[in-house]
């Protein structure tokens, strides 16, 4: 196009009026609340949708690779084409291992989930990694592989509210908002749970409960599971008896469930990680593993087939149908191994339903044992399992009231729900006394990024020493004699300078208090600075942040650092002081604080009209 039509579209009155709206729609998005939860709700109706469509794809796909019948679920193990089972996995892992292989050469970082956007980005997330990520978790989900789609359904849909707020530029709180109503809308349509999608949004994505985003995650989570039922999915995750009696001793039952439900997610979680090491130390290249992981899916579905997929046909499976105790306890140990397998060799996707289902299992196991002891436990026999599911899974997922609420939707039974409660406090608690980390943030620490849950810590890297510094630094030669030096700065015009040596690089510093000493009188005019120079190794480097700086500040017990330029460049550049940055730091952590609560005057002390 030629610059007069460039010039004739930029001055046609349309064009101006349409760029109008828009920077209006962006400012009115910004500023308005009540804009940001319609705009959340018009979202969660596409999330509702994309869930909808992706759960169909996979079924789909589970008919086509493994032969089921119309309405069979892959992880109920039944009418499974043997020599499809010994096939697809492998296949499938081999697929994802060169997709993988091929798009790093274009893509080759890390992709950024909803708890990691939330925790260090501001919310900030890439929709082309979070499709690329939910294509990862189909082609996985699509395979066999005994994982779970919800880690691609909230990736979607947090990427998709989180690339909204970039485009309007909503405020870092407002943004993390919006990626946490994705991943509670992308929950809620997946488990036709609303009230479970928005404590899992909290919980885990927010990683608090602030007032000011309930209406939006709500809004967003309802429309979503809204869209979910009329689009024909109106069952929920499992269907237990509705009689189920919860006797008052039974509580004591639950409560051992919640604590050996913690050794099991315990156990699940380093079963990951051990597989991964594993294929490190054999040294099968990374493109390969998720091949390997295949082949070992395949072995233990061939004794095990339900050990396939995210479990929910399992579930219903185990609720339908007694096992014995031998074969429950075998196939609960070939689901941990059929898990790890999956998630350490690389494919795709979550454990929040595969966590489900082996707490599933263990509740059978448990209620089999309970039974055995005291018969009269039978009629309770579904109260055992969901106690189970909820608090194995909670320990994993780490999400507690999640899980709480996801019993309760299903089933409506407030007695079992206090059960699970108790069990899932037991659990969460102990398995964070004793291994410390969630899935997700275990995930993270052997990442080596050091966050425990999705507050947002990832002001504090932009909080750097290179914006907190001050570039007018009082700086002297280190042949300057302490004769000069005092007609340079009498006392009381500064309290600390920095010395360069000959070259320009810094020293050392020096306090001006010392070289008032008395005892230095006699040697004014043949002492230098050289002489009294102290802490050369104790300075700031720009690209530090503030909570460094105070810890440095802590170790030398000094008030004031210089800055140099780089680790091997020791030009000084500016310098702070302890004082400053304490303020800042407290300023910013206020400011934070209030905007996350909605509340611009948290801090303030004014005092009201009397």
């Amino acid at each position: 196009m030629s610059a007069r039509s460039d010039s004739i579209s930029s001055n046609n009155p349309l064009h101006r009026l349409g760029k109008l709206a828009a920077t209006l729609s962006q400012r009115g998005l910004r500023s308005s609340e009540t804009a940001q939860i319609v705009a959340s709700a018009i979202l969660g109706i596409g999330v509702g949708v994309v869930v909808n469509i992706l759960r169909r794809l996979v079924e789909w796909l589970h008919r086509v690779d493994f032969g089921l019948a119309p309405g069979g679920m892959l992880s109920r193990g039944e009418g499974i084409d043997p020599l499809r089972l010994l096939v697809v996995p492998a296949l499938g892992g081999l697929l994802l291992g060169a997709l993988t292989l091929l798009i790093k050469r274009y893509r080759s970082g890390d992709i950024v989930d909803p708890v990691e956007a939330n925790a260090l980005y501001g919310g900030r997330m890439s929709l082309i990694d979070s499709i690329r990520l939910t294509f990862d978790t189909l082609i996985s989900n699509a395979s066999g592989a005994s994982l779970g789609m919800e880690a691609g359904y909230s990736q979607l849909g947090a990427g998709i509210y989180s690339s909204v707020a970039q485009y309007f530029r909503l405020r870092r709180a407002d943004h993390r908002v919006f990626v946490t109503a994705g991943a509670a809308a992308a929950i809620a349509a997946a488990f036709n749970a609303p009230l479970a999608g928005i404590f899992y949004g909290f919980e885990l994505v927010l990683g608090s409960y602030v007032p000011h985003a309930i209406a939006s995650v709500a809004v967003a989570a309802v429309t979503a599971t809204l869209v979910e039922q009329a689009l024909g999915n109106t069952h929920p995750l499992f269907e237990a008896s509705t009689s189920v009696q919860v006797e008052s001793f039974s509580y004591a039952l639950f409560a051992w469930i919640g604590v050996f439900s913690a050794g099991i997610a315990i156990l699940a979680m380093t079963a990951v990680t051990w597989t991964e090491k594993t294929l490190r130390r054999i040294k099968v290249p990374g493109w390969l593993r998720p091949f390997v992981g295949g082949l070992c899916v395949s072995a233990l579905a061939l004794f095990f087939p339900q050990v396939l997929g995210s479990g929910h046909g399992a579930i219903q499976l185990t609720f339908d149908k007694g096992l014995a105790f031998l074969p429950l306890l075998a196939l609960l140990a070939a689901k941990i191994a059929a898990s790890a397998a999956s998630v350490g060799s690389g494919f795709r996707g979550g454990l929040f339903s595969s966590s489900l289902y082996l707490g599933c299992l263990f509740g059978a196991l448990f209620a089999q044992a309970a039974v055995a002891v005291a018969p009269g436990l039978v009629d309770q026999h579904d109260a055992f399992l969901m106690v189970g599911m909820g608090s194995v899974a909670a320990a994993i997922v780490g999400a507690p009231f999640t899980m709480v609420f996801l019993v309760l939707e299903a089933t409506g039974n407030f007695p079992v729900t206090s059960g699970v409660l108790l069990g899932v406090i037991i659990a969460v608690t102990i398995t964070r006394l004793t291994f410390g980390f969630s899935f997700s943030t275990w995930r993270f620490h052997q990442r080596g990024i050091g966050i425990k849950s999705a507050h947002d810590v990832g002001w504090i890297g932009d909080l750097t020493v290179a914006r907190l510094m001050r570039n007018d630094p009082k700086l002297v030669s280190t042949r300057l004699s302490l004769k000069e030096l005092r007609e340079k700065y009498p006392p009381g015009s500064a309290k600390r300078v920095f010395a360069l040596d000959p070259n320009g690089y810094y020293a050392g510093s020096v306090d001006i208090a010392r070289i008032y000493d008395p005892e230095l009188d006699e040697t004014l005019d043949i002492a230098m600075v050289a002489d009294v120079v102290e802490r050369a190794n104790d300075y700031l480097l720009p690209r530090e942040n503030v909570k460094t700086a105070l810890l440095r500040f802590d170790e030398t017990e000094t008030e004031a650092l210089p800055v140099l330029a780089a680790g091997a460049d020791a030009r000084v550049i500016g310098y702070l002081t302890e004082a400053y940055a304490l303020r800042r730091y407290t300023q910013e952590m206020e400011r934070r604080r209030s905007a996350e609560l909605g509340q611009q005057d948290l801090f303030s002390l004014k005092q009201g009209p009397r």
